[in-house]
């Protein structure tokens, strides 16, 4: 399946701005499940200073300066994106319990957490101009997984969140049936709710509640699997949305989106939509992964100046041909 993604971003200003610097994550992931055949930058006022370079995770990642007066900063990414078949839950249903899954890696040989990430770095740097970064055996891969069990910023193991995941690891299950369980149950115990939380929102207020978006469901399933001793990553990306029977279909409607991957250890990373309960397919396409949302946010920066000011974004996901 081919789409073109149109993700436009709009700062406005009440002020002046005299110097922002920014640092965008739009640039599709190229990997088995998916490639990029193209990508550009529409950025207004024309930026002064532009580079490119692939982060610690293997994003894609562009730093811009605009360093003219604005009261208007226009971003639009564009690519064009093929979305290949995956493989089936059914494949994946006699997989290893899920408590194997856990000593495996734990018993994952043992370098440091400095040493884990140097070697990280050294291999995406080496592979930059690859259009994919993957371990290089299954050594790597367990030792590149073992990261996505610590806490990160955003996301904090704790006994509230294993005893909520509890009911869906029992002793035994397989590790793949046991996370598609835990995904249903976030489905349909909570309630999506864009008004009820922020991107700073405690994930211990969402369990609490119930309520939140794809953003906090995600982190909340990543939370669960660290907390039971599994690794689990927060990937970013567009999912496509269908027009009512009879609608035509709304430019701009469609929206950025989160889920999670699984590590399943001798067939790779798994990956689950707890907002839409299914298993991403063609109509997901990968911008990023990381440990939470920090790692990924699509656009960040600092302005300097702009006294208050108001952001609009609007996303197209058109399906060609």
């Amino acid at each position: 399946m081919k789409y073109r993604i149109t993700h436009s971003t709009l700062y406005e200003y009440s002020q002046s701005v005299g110097l922002c610097q920014n640092e965008a994550r739009l640039q599709p992931r190229d990997f088995w499940r998916q490639q990029c055949q193209s990508f550009r930058f529409d950025i207004s006022p024309e930026p002064s200073d532009f580079s490119e370079r692939i982060d610690f995770y293997g994003n894609h990642v562009a730093y811009f300066a605009v360093q003219q007066a604005h009261q208007r900063l226009l971003v639009t990414a564009i690519s064009e994106v093929t979305v290949f078949p995956r493989k089936s839950a059914d494949d994946l249903a006699n997989s290893l319990a899920w408590e194997q899954v856990r000593d495996r890696l734990q018993a994952a040989p043992g370098k440091t957490l400095q040493q884990s990430q140097s070697q990280q770095q050294n291999f995406y740097e080496i592979t930059q101009g690859q259009s994919q970064a993957q371990p290089q055996n299954i050594h790597d891969e367990l030792l590149e997984a073992k990261l996505y069990l610590l806490d990160s910023t955003m996301v904090s193991a704790s006994p509230e969140l294993a005893a909520y995941a509890q009911s869906s690891f029992q002793p035994g299950r397989p590790l793949v049936q046991a996370v598609a369980d835990l995904m249903q149950r976030i489905h349909v115990d909570f309630t999506y709710d864009p008004s009820f939380t922020t991107i700073a929102t405690p994930l211990s207020d969402v369990l609490h509640y119930r309520r939140g978006v794809c953003q906090d469901f995600a982190h909340l399933a990543i939370g669960c699997l660290r907390a039971m001793g599994i690794a689990a990553r927060y990937v970013s990306g567009y999912v496509e949305t269908q027009p009512e029977p009879g609608k035509e279909r709304l430019v701009g409607a469609d929206a950025s989106h989160a889920w999670f991957a699984v590590y399943v250890p001798d067939s790779g990373w798994l990956e689950f939509d707890p907002t839409n309960n299914k298993l991403p397919f063609d109509q997901h396409i990968t911008l990023a992964w990381g440990r939470d949302y920090t790692d990924v946010t699509p656009l960040k920066g600092i302005a300097f100046g702009g006294g208050q000011h108001t952001l609009s974004v609007s996303v197209d996901v058109l399906r060609l041909g």
